[in-house]
């Protein structure tokens, strides 16, 4: 008579995460890779200028009156 499984207890040679990645993993991945970085920082320099200009501190721009 064969032994009963166990449900609780991994098969051996499988390692718990070894899957595939989950969408965040992939994602991050994808942005810290080093082909994108140029890519990145463009993106990054580009919502922190739309954030200031946006913000009250866009005033010292403007020329005094």
């Amino acid at each position: 008579m064969p032994a009963k499984r166990n449900p609780n207890q991994l098969a051996v040679g499988r390692q718990p995460g070894a899957g595939t990645p989950s969408y965040a993993r992939a994602v991050l991945d994808g942005l810290t890779a080093p082909e994108n970085r140029s890519v990145v920082t463009a993106v990054g320099l580009f919502a922190a200028g739309v954030a200031f200009l946006h913000s009250s501190w866009s005033e010292i721009l403007l020329p005094p009156v």
